[in-house]
């Protein structure tokens, strides 16, 4: 208790008793008691507020740190370290040129010669993935179609 012996506190009550006198000691005493109590309230309140500034601060690096793992992007790194330059996506980009400049192809297997023309196929060039994997679906379904 604030580091006073029980002598200390002996001669302090000694002392209120004899300024404070013994008609008004115990209205003093309550008030006292009154007032320690207020401080230990307030020093708890600040110390809880103390807490939960360290606990924000660490929510907040928790926080971060996740953001920055949702915002990883494997691929973006994974490019920057196998081409730093961009050789590699200059070389099979179509719109730069690159391999597609070439006028002869080097496997001779796939050479057409002049007269082995292929025919071309009644197929668009490009079929994009999602009209391939979902076919539309007709406003009517006859009963029985198992299909949809």
């Amino acid at each position: 208790m604030l580091g006073f012996s029980w002598t200390e506190i002996l001669v302090i009550m000694m002392v209120a008793l004899v300024v404070i006198g013994p008609k008004d000691l115990p209205v003093a005493i309550r008030t006292a008691s009154a007032a320690i109590r207020k401080m230990r309230g307030l020093a708890n309140e600040f110390q809880g507020h103390v807490h939960d500034l360290m606990r924000e601060a660490d929510l907040a690096d928790v926080r971060n740190d996740l953001r920055s793992i949702r915002n990883f992007d494997l691929g973006s790194l994974a490019e920057r370290h196998i081409d730093p330059e961009g050789d590699f996506r200059h070389a099979f980009d179509p719109t730069s040129g690159g391999i597609n400049d070439i006028d002869h192809p080097m496997i001779g297997s796939d050479v057409i010669e002049e007269g082995e023309a292929e025919h071309p196929i009644d197929a668009p060039a490009f079929i994009p993935p999602n009209e391939i994997r979902h076919r539309p679906i007709p406003p009517f379904i006859p009963p029985g179609t198992r299909l949809w």
